[in-house]
């Protein structure tokens, strides 16, 4: 199975986790970071999940009512029947839904994750090999530059600047990439000096193209 890498904004977004043991608790970290609301709903919650901050509890098992106003949910139980049920009602309610270590029944999969401050790479084998997608993402991390995560928070701030500069699109392109290869050169964000005087040489450039 091929699977599209589809990105989405997670902020707020309402998700339902059945199941509270350890399974449930490796999704529950990889979403934190991006700021969902989640509920988790387990006769038996694991003491790493419960002292997590910001979650709703229901230590009982699922019911199909707690689907209500949910975007998204994850069948966890470590029960493979119940988590194809789950799923599958999920289905009939249009909400999107991962079933754990059951591909066939997820609308949904959970890549393995490199973040790096506002950077995700997602990687997925389509339900092949969950070992394989770890070995990948140890391989990619690797290759990431460092301060990487300062030099995208950097060349994010100066987007509206540089937009009123340089109102042409293939001139911000160029100015973006040329800022951020300099940015990998120096192992680091750039200082206002060296920013005002790279985007200044573009000015110039631009002008003379105009005369």
């Amino acid at each position: 199975m091929s699977c599209f890498p589809f990105f989405m904004e997670l902020e707020g977004k309402s998700i339902l986790i059945a199941g509270g043991g350890r399974v449930a608790l490796g999704k529950i970290e990889r979403l934190l970071p991006y700021g969902p609301r989640l509920t988790v709903a387990a006769p038996e919650i694991a003491q790493e999940i419960a002292v997590l901050p910001g979650l709703r509890l229901l230590r009982r098992h699922f019911r199909p009512e707690d689907l209500e106003g949910a975007d998204f949910a994850i069948a966890a139980t470590s029960n493979r029947k119940t988590d194809s049920q789950i799923a599958a009602l999920c289905r009939e309610k249009g909400i999107p839904v991962n079933a754990a270590d059951n591909p066939e029944a997820c609308t949904f999969l959970f890549p393995a994750l490199v973040k790096r401050g506002s950077l995700t790479i997602g990687i997925s084998t389509g339900g092949a090999s969950p070992t394989a997608a770890v070995w990948l993402k140890e391989q990619i991390a690797a290759l990431l530059p460092d301060r990487l995560e300062e030099i995208l928070d950097f060349l994010y701030d100066l987007r509206p600047g540089i937009k009123a500069l340089l109102p042409e699109e293939k001139a911000r392109a160029r100015a973006f990439s040329g800022l951020f290869h300099r940015c990998l050169d120096a192992g680091r964000p750039l200082t206002v000096s060296e920013t005002e005087a790279y985007l200044g040489l573009l000015a110039e450039e631009r002008e003379d193209i105009w005369k």
